[in-house]
């Protein structure tokens, strides 16, 4: 890496974070049990001391930790702030640039099963023309980027800053992708249409239900519809609370590692295709995996912040670059085509998946490589 406001950086969290982990793990103090028998009412007291009980005992975070670092990460300055990012290059020589984004309670943790495939496809029985050269920030406030002192840090400057990041990496052509968060940055690149990014695919469609449909809705619809209806009434407490008092929240959350676990532990329940348990998607190490950037960079509050910036003013305006959109079953927010085309107005892949959730790349990595692949494939 030539540039020199690019820095290498490995992840090496001090012995001291986590000795003072062990000891918050030991003194944690417990809730009464829920009086129901299932997750209606939060992440169940059995399970969440089950996952404290492992996090203690069995949890190896610098195996773990030499595994997220087998990617090459770097470090630069961005409008006054540190950003993180994974960025590995391709050894095919056709391989174009693919910048991913993730969202919360996600990081880069989430794209780990994702990235070898993608960069070298040969090597993981594919072919070298869907080859990329992977970039993988860490959005402002989250695991290891800098912290915004400010305000502004919205969806409209993030997307505008990682156009920086990748022309300053060299790529002055490159495609963009993203869930949650990731999506909604990943479409104001879109809508921004600066002149680099060639093409961009989102796993959260992010549109308006078409009014005109309401008398003649489709399954997918109806579906989508009770989708958002559930998300109102039973899931979106911890929104409310992010977009309002992010400030308020994160006392307990920073101070806490049983609160930040079960904060996030329990949206990976609820959003999900895991048939009611996690753990029959991932293992309790990834889940770990991906709370411990929250934990150790205590990130709760300026995480949550960008819910205080974004949430109640995300743009739905017209997008129109080259856009994929795969849907999958257990989504929070789905779409169908016809909804979507009224704001991508280049769809040019489109897909409704059988199996997965919000965290694609994380719980069907095989069936997210080859949506992205056969999203970008159309414009080589």
């Amino acid at each position: 890496m030539s540039n020199d406001a690019i820095k290498t950086f490995e992840i090496a969290i001090g012995d001291e974070i986590l000795d003072d982990l062990k000891q918050r793990l030991t003194n944690t103090r417990w809730p009464d049990k829920e009086t129901v028998d299932d997750w209606s009412q939060g992440i169940p007291l059995a399970y969440t001391q089950e996952m404290c009980d492992y996090w203690l005992n069995s949890y190896d975070w610098r195996s773990r930790e030499a595994l997220l670092n087998k990617h090459p990460q770097f470090m630069t300055e961005l409008n006054g702030l540190d950003i993180h990012f994974i960025h590995t290059r391709s050894p095919h020589p056709q391989a174009r640039a693919l910048l991913m984004t993730h969202g919360w309670p996600g990081s880069i943790v989430e794209f780990q099963k994702v990235v070898g495939p993608l960069i070298d496809p040969v090597a993981h029985g594919g072919n070298a023309e869907d080859a990329f050269h992977v970039v993988c920030p860490s959005l402002p406030g989250y695991g290891f980027s800098g912290k915004p002192r400010d305000t502004g840090w919205n969806i409209e400057k993030i997307a505008e800053t990682w156009n920086q990041l990748m022309l300053r990496l060299g790529y002055d052509a490159y495609f963009a992708q993203g869930g949650d968060w990731g999506a909604a940055v990943t479409s104001a690149i879109g809508m921004q249409n600066l002149g680099n990014c060639q093409a961009i695919h989102v796993n959260m469609v992010i549109v308006e239900p078409d009014p005109a449909t309401m008398d003649d809705l489709t399954p997918l619809e109806q579906s989508a519809l009770a989708g958002i209806q559930h998300y109102s009434d039973h899931d979106s407490g911890y929104s409310k609370q992010q977009s309002t008092r992010p400030q308020t929240l994160g006392y307990g959350l920073s101070d806490s590692p049983v609160g930040q676990m079960a904060w996030i532990l329990e949206k990976y329940w609820a959003w999900m295709d895991c048939d009611g348990h996690p753990e029959n998607v991932l293992t309790k190490d990834e889940l770990l995996d991906n709370i411990m950037l929250y934990w150790c960079n205590a990130s709760a509050v300026s995480s949550a912040r960008l819910y205080w910036e974004s949430f109640n003013d995300l743009s739905r305006n017209e997008i129109v670059l080259a856009t994929g959109c795969s849907v999958y079953p257990k989504e929070i927010f789905r779409a169908s085509r016809r909804w979507a085309e009224r704001r991508f107005k280049h769809l040019i892949h489109w897909n409704e998946l059988d199996k997965g959730g919000h965290f694609a790349a994380f719980e069907v990595p095989e069936t997210f490589i080859k949506e992205v692949r056969n999203c970008f494939r159309q414009l080589r």
